[in-house]
């Protein structure tokens, strides 16, 4: 790993240099620029919408099944695109892409707004939103990650994930608290009208992104299939379409690459240990089994954002980084030993030092895993090779929630936190004991 040579008598400079290498990409790219406020902006809508959205459904019936129903209901269409979702990311021109999906999810929100004010929201009307919804998202997800392996370059890629993800966790510390001021002095409609201003504001970023950089277009027929590929799929009675052929390109350059495909798998058992716990057992954790008030378990919300941002920015501090894979899965080990510690520590402030903690771990890990995408996938590939990462970490969260919140009711809470943090710290392991995830560089 490279070290810096440091001197006493430069820290003014070192924390210039440092500041200054993290906005490089504002400075170097000005798609960067439209790219990044134009998500930004959108997600500070979409995270006052996520606190708003369980307000509404219980004023309309009371009910936490609904609830996890509605949530279902906008989940579902989210996955079950995502698999042909890369495809159609790879052959269309992805910024015009995103303009269409945030064309859509602004007039989503800008109805439901209109449906609140004039009181005519009804849970099938609710229903059929959520569901366009996620449909919208299970599309633009992929596109905009691909366009980011686009426009975030090798010069300023590690300073660009670090600054969006940072960003990222400023907006989720922000909207929410903005999301609970709207409802108390306003109404739920104000919220989804906020929601689709910032989409709209998110569009013109994006139109002025495409004047200033022409995403990649693709056709079916625009890249043969390697020979190793075309011998993969040689007995396959379909494998004269070259839309299944293209399909099965993003599976063949995961199996192709060690790291990536044997960090999907892990992850995807993984994601429901670590965000069952989070999702589920922490919120019980604060409210239920120590009683504590709302502010602190909101503090610790905030912790973990806090050291999310600190990662991203010793993360971005280097345009280079060695030893990825130890640091990657040591992020991840690190994120397990945290929430193990929470069904051992009870001290409060302890708890959201912990929370802090896993936070930190977690982002080393999401920069290490998206620099390496970045790097590793073909540009023409990547909205199919993404579009299966998501798959593999979104599919199985509902039943991991289910899981852990049935097993926490039969032996108890803390016991279910520390028998899942313990399966995904060995999980880790596993995948450290493999020479390919661990030699990664």
């Amino acid at each position: 790993m490279q070290v810096d040579v440091k001197t006493q008598s430069q820290p003014a400079e070192e924390s210039v240099s440092m500041i200054a290498r993290l906005l490089s990409p504002v400075r170097q790219s000005r798609a960067f620029t439209f790219l990044w406020i134009g998500q930004l902006i959108a997600m500070l809508g979409s995270s006052v919408t996520m606190i708003i959205l369980p307000i509404v459904v219980y004023n309309l019936t009371g009910s936490s099944t609904i609830m996890g129903l509605a949530m279902t209901i906008y989940i579902l269409p989210n996955v079950m695109v995502l698999p042909v979702s890369g495809w159609i990311v790879d052959h269309t021109d992805r910024v015009r892409l995103i303009l269409f999906t945030n064309t859509v999810r602004f007039a989503v929100m800008l109805t439901g707004a209109i449906l609140i004010f004039t009181d005519q929201l009804t849970l099938p009307r609710l229903y059929i939103g959520l569901a366009l919804y996620g449909l919208m998202d299970g599309i633009f997800n992929p596109a905009y990650a691909a366009l980011r392996a686009e426009i975030f370059t090798p010069d300023i890629r590690n300073a660009a994930n670090a600054l969006t993800q940072m960003s990222i966790q400023g907006v989720r510390l922000l909207g929410p608290s903005l999301g609970g001021l709207l409802v108390t002095f306003t109404s739920p409609g104000s919220g989804f009208a906020l929601d689709s201003l910032t989409y709209l504001i998110s569009l013109f970023c994006f139109i002025m992104l495409g004047r200033h950089f022409v995403s990649s277009r693709r056709s079916i027929t625009a890249r043969p299939l390697s020979t190793a590929a075309e011998n993969d799929l040689a007995g396959h009675p379909h494998a004269r379409f070259s839309i299944w052929r293209d399909l099965m390109e993003g599976v063949w350059i995961l199996k192709k690459v060690p790291w990536l495909w044997i960090t999907i798998v892990i992850f995807s058992l993984l994601n429901i240990c670590y965000q069952g716990i989070i999702a589920v057992m922490v919120p019980w954790l604060f409210k239920v089994h120590y009683q504590l008030t709302p502010l602190l378990y909101g503090l610790a919300m905030a912790a973990t954002g806090v050291g999310a941002i600190i990662g991203a920015l010793i993360f971005g501090s280097r345009v280079y980084w060695r030893r990825r894979g130890w640091i990657g899965y040591g992020g991840a080990l690190l994120s397990g030993i945290a929430l193990f510690l929470l069904s051992v520590i009870t001290w409060a402030p302890g708890l959201i030092m912990i929370m802090m903690l896993e936070g930190f771990g977690l982002m080393m890990f999401a920069l290490v895993w998206e620099t390496s995408l970045q790097e590793m996938v073909p540009t023409e590939s990547f909205g199919r090779v993404v579009s299966l990462d998501m798959l593999g970490s979104f599919a199985l969260l509902p039943v991991g929630y289910l899981l852990i919140g049935w097993l926490a009711d039969q032996v108890g809470g803390i016991f279910t936190i520390g028998l899942f943090a313990a399966i995904g710290i060995l999980l880790v392991i596993l995948g450290l004991c493999i020479p390919a995830i661990r030699r990664f560089d």
